[in-house]
């Protein structure tokens, strides 16, 4: 190997090692200070004795008041008895070593006993009191707190300085920096564009922006400028944060990546720190794309329900990222998106144009996007030739692609847990009821008297809404308790763009039904229509306050889309308006549940029927009510279907 190689290894030395060699020394020198070899055989007092009477004793050292050692003579050293004595060393350094030692107990008895025995005997044998002192290791005992807090304090500031162990950001010298995680040719990024389905303007904007980046040229060209920003906007589960993901395995460029929340911190200034050194970042290696997910976390609007007296940190951060955007800096060839599902909160001032240039909104999918969303979410699966995507498509109005994703990974599981070798239909039908409904409940206690009552109030609802042109068409009708309800009834809205007062109307009598039903049947009604009940007030609520769709208060609305209102004290309205208001309220939905009632009252007969069949089989489909209604006069049938596109 060539000696100016640049890959050539070479051994580090590690300051752990240096500490090591030090404390290793230390522990030496407390060890052996005292000289090698310098301790004797163990005895005890008793032998001691024997041995001394016997004249075997030359000299008793005693040693700090608790221990002593033994010398022979040197024909004592001969003897037999003593073979197994320590004999004395001949290095000079080492000094004379104790053939035996021992410790004894209280030492004026043990001092008493030893003068009588050498006065007894006649004996000769000296005795020399002596203290020894290990100086090593008292200096190590005094030195070894102020070497642990010196250490300590060198690791801790190594740690800090060097941002090990955490990654930027994750050390107290280096929380102002940026936790953006960074996407780039050398990071694998498997989502692409291929799998966002729907969506096409959305994903036409974003690979616009894309393309920005990559062939700026040909826009600059005839002028224009590259757009700062872009803001998507969407209720939960659209697809946002997946087509930031798309941008990230599409964009040839870096592409950095947090949630506003990154922002945040208990530290004051911290915030604004780490939006400053995202943008450096951004800058030393543009063209690059900045993706902050859930933006409203820092950017709300400035000076809103501050009531708590809290510091303005988060305005501070949010100060610092409008001018990062669009101040005096030039942020050349970075572009920032961002995702949100609140923008009536974010500030104005962030909205604007040349920060974000465009609001890119991304709504739930209709039934040809829910088409392509669930043949992206079928790739994975195994799955029979009876699972068909038109006909999913149109059993999931109002899904968003998160819930599209949770249907098809839920009908995996329940076909696993059936053994199954492939999904089925059923299985995703199944998924759709356990999603939008709950798990069932077929072990849950239910009293005749309350089943019955279940069953006509289901059946009531069935009956209004097959013989009401606006009604949503009904898809199937069951007993059997799901979740918190002991009873449901599903049905297959049409999707509209917008909704006339008629089709409002039609749709809160058939929520009445139920109760309808049970003042028919029963005479008397029970607690089992509450959440028909907290959707007819809604629904009526919005006609009188927010859509102007009544007479009575005329062409008003109260709606405030910007949110203003939200943190008011005041209602928007005199109080002999409120009484307006509620009295309208209550007035229509009374009449909307005394014409269910002679709906009822006309096809009660029918209605006793169907409930009979219902309490039967426990679940009922369209199929059934035709045998006894009819068909729809209304088509009803035809309604929410996907066209064919072939």
């Amino acid at each position: 190997m060539s000696k100016n190689n640049p890959n050539t290894k070479k051994p580090k030395v590690s300051s752990y090692w240096i500490y090591a060699l030090i404390l290793a020394i230390f522990l030496f020198i407390n060890i052996f200070s005292g000289g090698m070899g310098s301790t004797g055989s163990q005895t005890t007092p008793s032998d001691f004795f024997e041995y001394l009477e016997a004249g075997d004793v030359e000299r008793v050292q005693i040693i700090n008041q608790r221990e002593a050692k033994i010398y022979l003579t040197a024909d004592a050293e001969r003897k037999e008895i003593h073979k197994n004595a320590n004999k004395p060393q001949l290095l000079p350094m080492a000094g004379q070593t104790p053939n035996y030692q021992f410790e004894f107990g209280d030492l004026q008895n043990f001092e008493n006993q030893l003068s009588q025995s050498i006065k007894d005997n006649e004996l000769t044998t000296s005795v020399v009191y002596e203290t020894e002192q290990n100086v090593w290791g008292d200096f190590l005992l005094t030195l070894l707190p102020f070497v642990l807090i010196i250490g300590v304090w060198i690791f801790i500031m190594r740690r800090m300085s060097s941002g090990a162990g955490g990654g930027a950001g994750g050390q107290i010298f280096n929380i102002g920096k940026s936790k953006a995680k960074l996407f780039d040719q050398n990071t694998e990024v498997k989502t692409t564009f291929r799998d966002v389905a729907g969506l096409e303007g959305a994903k036409e904007e974003i690979q616009e922006i894309v393309d920005f980046l990559k062939n700026p040229e040909k826009y600059t060209s005839l002028g224009g400028k590259i757009p700062k920003g872009a803001l998507l906007v969407g209720p939960p589960g659209t697809g946002k944060t997946l087509l930031a993901k798309a941008v990230a395995g599409e964009a040839k460029v870096p592409f950095f990546s947090l949630s506003g929340s990154d922002f945040v911190e208990m530290f004051v200034g911290v915030g604004a720190s780490r939006v400053r050194d995202l943008f450096k970042q951004a800058k030393e290696k543009s063209p690059s794309i900045i993706f902050i997910d859930e933006i409203d976390a820092i950017g709300r609007a400035r000076g809103r329900a501050n009531f708590s007296g809290s510091n303005d940190e988060r305005e501070n951060t949010l100060n610092q990222l409008l001018t990062e955007m669009d101040g005096f800096g030039t942020n050349t060839n970075v572009i920032v998106l961002a995702a949100t599902n609140r923008a009536d909160v974010l500030d104005k001032a962030l909205m604007r144009a040349g920060r974000f240039d465009r609001q890119i909104f991304v709504d739930l999918p209709d039934i040809r996007e829910r088409k392509e969303i669930f043949e992206v979410h079928l790739r994975p699966i195994k799955k029979d030739d009876s699972v068909d995507t038109k006909f999913l498509a149109r059993q999931t109005p109002g899904f968003s692609g998160a819930d599209i994703a949770n249907v098809c990974n839920e009908a995996a599981l329940i076909a696993a847990r059936k053994n199954k070798k492939v999904v089925g239909r059923q299985d995703f039908l199944d998924a759709v009821d356990r999603i939008v409904g709950g798990l069932e409940k077929k072990n849950k206690i239910v009293t005749p008297e309350e089943k019955k009552a279940v069953a006509y109030h289901e059946a009531g609802h069935a009956t209004v809404s097959w013989l009401l042109e606006h009604a949503a068409p009904l898809v199937k009708v069951t007993i059997v308790p799901r979740g918190r309800s002991l009873g449901a009834a599903w049905y297959l809205p049409e999707e509209r763009l917008i909704v006339r007062p008629e089709q409002m109307l039609d749709e809160m009598c058939a929520a009445m039904g139920g109760r309808a039903a049970e003042e028919v049947i029963f005479g008397k009604i029970s607690t089992g229509a509450l959440s028909d009940l907290e959707k007819v007030t809604k629904q009526a609520r919005a006609m009188v306050t927010i859509y102007g769709l009544s007479d009575v208060i005329g062409n008003l609305t109260y709606y405030d889309s910007s949110g203003q209102n939200e943190y008011g004290f005041t209602k928007p309205y005199s109080e002999k308006t409120a009484e307006m208001i509620d009295k309208e309220i209550s007035d229509i939905i009374e009449a909307q549940y005394d014409r269910a009632v002679k709906i009822l009252e006309e096809n009660k007969d029918k209605l006793i029927l169907l409930a009979e069949v219902l309490l039967e089989k426990e679940v009922i489909f369209k199929d059934n009510l035709e045998k006894i209604f009819g068909k729809s006069p209304f088509n009803k049938e035809e309604r929410g279907s996907l066209d064919e596109e072939e």
